[in-house]
């Protein structure tokens, strides 16, 4: 359904060109960039979606690897999954709409359950969230008496419950050293374990990392070949991972962090040229918000992540579907929510 907004208005422009200044230098394709024609085309649902909110008391808070319009057109937030889960915390709204995957507008459910969550992807996946249940992280653990688990956030509600704490990216080196004990169960991210693993050795307080579940379908992809390759095009590039990569990845790069770490670091670093081993989303925020910088992205789209947009955002919004409202079994929710308070106690 379209937003009620005429075409060719005075306001129509005025937004349009408020979106290219935002926007004009960011791609959409490898090859293209978005232009002022693709911003007069968004205008009436940014315009609609600013409006509505406003009118419904209601926040959105959209993850990096989302598409550049939701990111610059409508958020409130916009960051990784750590930072948006404090946002969701602290917020006053009546109506969360969580632009990500299905695991972090569960999460802001869990954080906030008397208020409306919505989501505009409707159930969007995760291979990591996918690959495990919390019936296998019991079993697990039933195999491992005394050990205390640890879960990637990315991972279901019921995996939560299961676990003593979560983490993300940002801060699951640190919490891990607060961890009781020699040893420590970690799900559902393997290449992330191992660079947990290898982490924790080298600062000098190791654990045994007992670890299952799978892999991030865009980071997983990357190889020591595509550094190579970066290195070899581009002499003096500094090249930035996810810990979410395989560690003979990670090893060979400048710089391996969190979402919010590589921003961090791009911006305080003095080079002007990077090679992205990431999620394009994370690639437009970095082109929209250092324009005198350079960036380099081999490949990589979270295809769930994509699946949400303008219309789907302004449908959850107006005439929300079913699965897009957020709803977490009680039971479970109220001991997510002790692991997810755990990570919150811990990372202070």
């Amino acid at each position: 359904m379209l937003p009620m907004v005429e075409k060719d208005t005075p306001v129509l422009q005025e937004e349009a060109q408020r979106l290219y200044g935002l926007l004009g230098n960011v791609s959409k394709t490898k090859a293209e960039k978005w232009t002022l024609q693709d911003c007069l085309s968004a205008a009436p649902y940014t315009l609609a979606i600013n409006r509505i909110k406003k009118e419904k008391n209601a926040v959105i808070l959209a993850h990096s690897y989302t598409t550049p319009d939701l990111v610059y057109g409508v958020a409130d937030f916009r960051g990784d999954s750590y930072e948006l889960a404090l946002k969701a915390r602290a917020s006053s709204a009546e109506v969360i709409v969580f632009a990500g995957v299905w695991f972090m507008a569960e999460t802001a459910k869990i954080i906030n359950p008397a208020k409306r969550v919505l989501i505009p992807a409707g159930k969007a996946g995760c291979t990591l969230a996918d690959s495990m249940t919390g019936l296998q992280v019991q079993a697990l653990r039933a195999k491992h008496p005394g050990v205390p688990a640890m879960c990637y956030i990315n991972s279901s509600a019921e995996v939560k419950a299961a676990c003593d704490v979560c983490v993300t990216s940002g801060n699951v080196f640190d919490i891990a050293q607060k961890m009781p004990g020699n040893e420590l169960i970690f799900v559902p991210d393997m290449l992330m374990a191992e660079n947990l693993e290898n982490e924790l050795k080298r600062r000098g307080t190791p654990k045994k990392i007992i670890a299952d579940g799978g892999s991030c379908c865009v980071h997983d992809k990357y190889r020591p070949a595509d550094v190579a390759q970066l290195r070899a095009k581009y002499p003096g590039i500094k090249v930035v991972a996810h810990p979410e990569c395989a560690p003979e990845v990670c090893r060979l790069c400048d710089y391996v962090g969190s979402t919010k770490g590589m921003t961090s670091y791009v911006a305080s670093s003095e080079d002007n040229l990077f090679g992205m081993l990431t999620e394009m989303g994370l690639v437009n925020r970095l082109e929209a918000e250092q324009p005198n910088k350079k960036f380099v992205w081999p490949f990589g789209i979270c295809s769930y992540m994509k699946k949400n947009s303008l219309i789907n955002t302004f449908e959850a919004l107006t005439q929300p579907r079913a699965d897009q409202i957020v709803q977490v079994e009680p039971t479970i929710a109220a001991q997510a929510k002790k692991t997810i308070d755990k990570m919150f106690e811990l990372a202070v």
